[in-house]
């Protein structure tokens, strides 16, 4: 019996000690939200600026790459036209 009680007390001992450690989290949640909601306007300029970067550096690689490409046609494309004669 005094094995059962001892097992009760201690089954006790960790749900309050998840239930202090649940609220320690909800309350540092809480008490952060305001810093996080003043630094929204941040991230989303922050984040509109890199999709901009990224999309100028994927428009300079195209801008290289077509040319190449026509210049890989002009002097390949008679070379493959006779390579599917034979």
């Amino acid at each position: 019996m005094t094995l059962l009680g001892f097992l009760f007390l201690a089954m006790c001992g960790v749900a309050v000690i998840g239930f202090a450690a649940f609220a320690l989290k909800l309350t540092l949640k809480l008490v952060l939200l305001p810093v996080k909601l003043l630094l929204l306007p941040i991230i989303a300029i922050v984040l509109v600026v890199k999709f901009a970067i990224l999309l100028a550096i994927g428009a300079i690689i195209l801008a290289i790459l077509i040319p190449l490409a026509v210049l890989f046609v002009i002097f390949v494309g008679p070379f493959l036209l006779l390579g599917s004669l034979t």
